[in-house]
């Protein structure tokens, strides 16, 4: 009984529709990777001080600089020339021993580290042109905490939206949800931009990763349904170094709009045109097979012959194929009731967690360590395109397990390495941490493709939808392990990223190799790929296991 690979190695399994289609589908993935990336410049913190409010008055009525007001009423961090950014002296400012000719003198009779201070209870000062949601909501000092919750509310909503939307699309089609996920991803985020408090938000921020997540993930299942198992490989590393190319052009957008509300708007409004693929995007005939909507399915599958340039009386004879069906609806269960699909699950979502950890890890790093955030922001992300290339020049020829394997161990000794080189050695640290975000970069662009290729097509979307939840669980705590264990012992996160990283590294090694293995369309297929790979004849799925499959199988194909 044929499969949907037979019928595409006959209409055309990467033609001239499904070139088209791809280009689509990797814009949609450019923008994913800007909104996934954004926060780190819509949380800039700027350089900040408080403003004590009698020392305010005593600065309008003399004349004050906000400069002179700073010098005079915030105290400096010993050792150092910087001025505190959480307190102010605690001085009676309206005692009649200052005034406006006085105070530098009298304060130079003190030494600064004597002077009592206090936390802010004035207004915050911020220094520098850029607007962020730390500015507009002053999220500094005591409400620091707020910005980790704020970085990582995105990824709460892209751990709720994977499985949602990965269930729906499995559900109801590839098509209606990824146009429904485009528009609420536009409009929740538009609603973000105006948001006039921290709880909204926050609130707005979280729907906008529920439905950007929704919108990728159908576009990666579905750019990989419609093409055959040779393009799969490629397909999938070209839809990742899409993302990449989202990621490398915020830090340019970011500085030329230096207004959150601006850069917010930036990133939403181009999913608004994605409503225009209602008139170009298909449904994917492989899903409407499984769903035993033949009709549909076979009338899509002769469009794609006929753009592709095959003859409507050739294209024709497909009606006469008896393609496997399978009615079964997606369940949750079914990711764990047998024991390839449980060791699957499990080791797939452990990666996901690491991918999320270590790669958001890396990136918010940069937040921290100083420099021009835009440049090296960008330079750093320029690493992820080396690991498409040399994962489009080895995935076939070495399979997809041994790369899957060295990409997570290298970005775990990366890290480990991080966490044991000097701090004065900046340099050092910078060729380290790139590496681990090359590693790290190539893993999270192979699991994308074996994830789809270790489930069968009726349950596909909600296998890398669940797996990839632990994805966002990852970028979730991501935040608080860079900040909170940093504040314990500032090489701790790098050696959590490093270990976790080894630890992926051995695990994949235990999952099936899937190179040049068709899609799996039922449970029981995936049950037998732990075992002997199968030889396949040529454009088929045939079995060649014995001489009467064989005999069989060619029969068939002629």
């Amino acid at each position: 009984m044929a499969t949907f690979d037979d019928v595409l190695q006959q209409i055309g399994d990467f033609g001239h529709f499904q070139k088209q289609l791809f280009v689509l589908l990797c814009l949609a993935s450019v923008c994913f990777g800007s909104v996934y990336v954004c926060g780190v410049f819509l949380a800039v913190i700027p350089e900040h001080w408080c403003s004590n409010p009698k020392a305010r008055i005593l600065r309008d009525k003399c004349g004050w600089t906000q400069e002179e007001e700073r010098n005079y009423s915030v105290p400096v961090v010993e050792g150092t020339a910087s001025f505190q950014q959480c307190q102010t002296y605690s001085l009676d400012w309206n005692s009649t021993e200052f005034n406006c000719y006085n105070v530098s003198l009298l304060l130079s009779n003190y030494s600064r580290h004597t002077i009592p201070v206090t936390e802010c209870v004035g207004e915050w000062i911020y220094s520098g042109s850029v607007s962020s949601v730390v500015s507009q909501f002053n999220l500094v000092c005591d409400d620091d905490w707020k910005v980790d919750l704020f970085q990582s509310s995105l990824n709460i909503g892209l751990f709720i939206g994977t499985i949602i939307m990965g269930y729906l699309a499995d559900r109801f089609g590839r098509k209606i949800c990824f146009l429904f996920a485009a528009f609420a991803t536009a409009v929740s985020g538009v609603l973000m931009a105006f948001a006039q408090s921290y709880s909204l938000l926050l609130f707005f921020r979280i729907l906008q990763g529920l439905f950007s997540t929704g919108a990728w993930s159908i576009a990666y299942v579905l750019a990989t349904e419609l093409v055959g198992s040779c393009h799969r490989r490629a397909v999938g590393v070209f839809l990742q170094m899409s993302f990449s190319v989202g990621v490398i052009v915020i830090p340019g957008v970011a500085y030329l709009i230096q207004d959150w509300r601006w850069l917010q708007l930036a990133i939403s409004l181009p999913y608004f045109l994605f409503l225009l693929y209602y008139w170009c995007l298909p449904e994917s005939p492989r899903w409407l097979f499984a769903r035993n909507k033949n009709t549909k399915a076979m009338a899509i599958t002769n469009q794609i012959a006929k753009r592709n340039g095959i003859k409507l009386p050739y294209a024709a004879r497909l009606k006469k194929l008896r393609l496997e069906e399978n009615s079964n609806n997606p369940s949750y269960f079914d990711l764990v009731k047998t024991p390839q699909m449980r060791k699957h699950t499990f080791i797939l979502m452990f990666v996901w967690f690491t991918c999320a950890v270590v790669y958001q890890g890396l990136v918010l790093r940069l937040g921290v360590l100083g420099g021009n955030l835009y440049l090296e922001f960008f330079v750093t992300a320029l690493v992820e395109f080396p690991a498409g290339i040399i994962i489009f020049l080895v995935i076939d020829r070495l399979g997809r397990r041994l790369p899957f394997s060295i990409s997570n161990l290298m970005a775990g000794v990366a890290c480990l390495a991080c966490a044991f080189i000097p701090e004065d050695m900046y340099w050092l640290q910078t060729i380290a941490s790139s590496f681990g975000r090359l590693g790290i970069t190539i893993s999270f662009q192979v699991v994308n493709l074996v994830n789809a290729e270790l489930y069968p097509t009726f349950m596909r979307n909600l296998g890398l939808a669940v797996c990839s939840s632990l994805c966002d669980v990852g970028g979730i705590i991501a935040p608080f392990i860079l900040y909170r264990l940093a504040a314990i012992w500032s090489p701790l996160p790098a050696a959590f990223f490093g270990i976790i990283g080894l630890i992926a590294g051995g695990s994949v090694l235990f999952l099936p190799e899937t190179k040049s293995m068709v899609l799996p369309e039922t449970i029981e297929e995936v049950e037998q790929m732990h075992r002997k790979k199968t030889a396949y004849l040529p454009g088929t799925s045939y079995p060649l296991d014995d001489k009467s499959q064989k005999e069989e199988a060619i029969t068939a194909h002629a």
